[in-house]
């Protein structure tokens, strides 16, 4: 007998790796643990508008008309598919909360579930718990996003929070903003990636062609450049995962979800500009050279701290430091710390959703 029902709460149908993954561990990582656990299948046809153009044309300066779009097309199908072999609760509205299932306990998080600023999910209140039939609001690994804390947060957002019976931020932003709005202090954790490693299926790897993957786009000049030089005397390939970067030299840009997964754990080292790049570079344990973009500048800075990898984020004053962050992983210290940070945050977990 399963020891709670459990309804997770994200942005589960995101077209991004981040968001699948982080929503598959967490949930698979409760059934694990004895619960009977769902993603709460939320649908708004005007997020799901917002989201789907930006699925075909995630760079509103590429060529969005062209071969890109046919090939983010078939990057979407990748998703859906995937999405459909998901844990999930009966359909209902993100606007009509009150049609969702009743659950012993909904659980909010991972991801930017909080951010008042997201382009398309941000001020909707069910992700503050609003109108949702449950006994007990916890939130596990939750975000403002890029949404500072010198902001603050409108009293309307932290009378909801006042709600939750436990909570738990992935970032010191986060941690600031909850301390502000609640007077209390949140335990920090880890992404439901790093907690539930085994989740993720990585495939069979390739090793025949060593390469290194690039996540992201919109990468400065200077660091594409400092990258490519790199790899470029080291013989290596640089593999494009999900978004076009002309200066990289191959493109897998139609990968889905589980490819994705493949692609990171077996690159040589990991170039990026995304939250989770940085998060599946540390969880296989890969050389990564990160850059900071305004959006994600707040989590991934964050994440660096609390990881104990700050240097490998890389400005323009020290693009110098890229060969050698590219050429060895981080070390030991850097997993010793995930390891305490996994095993506190799995307590945390544990402890949340007890009976």
């Amino acid at each position: 007998m399963a020891l709670h029902r459990i309804g997770v709460l994200t942005f589960h149908r995101c077209i991004n790796y981040g968001s699948y993954w982080q929503a598959r561990c967490l949930v698979e990582g409760l059934r694990a643990m004895g619960h009977d656990a769902v993603l709460l299948d939320h649908s708004s046809t005007k997020a799901n508008r917002r989201e789907w153009r930006c699925a075909l044309q995630p760079q509103p300066s590429s060529r969005g008309l062209g071969g890109d779009r046919r090939t983010h097309a078939l990057k979407t199908r990748e998703f859906f598919d995937a999405f459909a072999r998901l844990p999930l609760s009966m359909p209902f509205s993100t606007e009509d909360p009150g049609l969702a299932e009743e659950f012993d306990i909904v659980l909010v998080g991972s991801d930017e579930v909080w951010n008042l600023r997201h382009p398309w999910y941000g001020g909707y209140p069910i992700f503050y718990g609003k109108g949702l039939k449950t006994d007990r609001l916890v939130a596990y690994a939750a975000s403002f996003g890029n949404h500072p804390a010198s902001d603050g947060l409108p009293d309307q957002w932290a009378a909801l929070l006042a709600n939750f019976t436990a909570i738990s931020v992935r970032d010191e932003n986060s941690e600031q903003l909850v301390r502000g709005a609640l007077g209390l202090a949140p335990e920090v954790v880890v992404d439901p990636c790093l907690l539930f490693p085994s989740v993720i299926d990585r495939g069979p790897i390739e090793t025949e062609t060593p390469y290194v993957a690039v996540y992201g786009h919109g990468f400065p000049k200077w660091f594409a450049a400092a990258a490519a030089k790199w790899a470029s005397s080291s013989g290596l390939r640089l593999v494009s995962v999900g978004y076009r970067n002309d200066w990289a030299d191959a493109q897998q840009i139609a990968a889905g979800p589980e490819r994705f997964a493949t692609l990171m754990a077996g690159a040589t080292a990991v170039v990026t500009n995304f939250f989770h790049g940085c998060v599946f570079a540390l969880l296989n344990a890969k050389p990564f050279a990160c850059v900071s973009s305004d959006y994600r500048a707040n989590k991934v800075r964050d994440l660096m701290q609390t990881a104990g990898s700050p240097l490998n984020l890389v400005t323009e004053a020290n693009v110098g430091t890229v060969p050698g962050l590219l050429e060895a992983p981080p070390g030991p210290e850097v997993r010793r710390r995930l390891d305490l940070l996994r095993a506190r945050s799995l307590d945390y977990l544990r402890h949340a959703v007890a009976p």
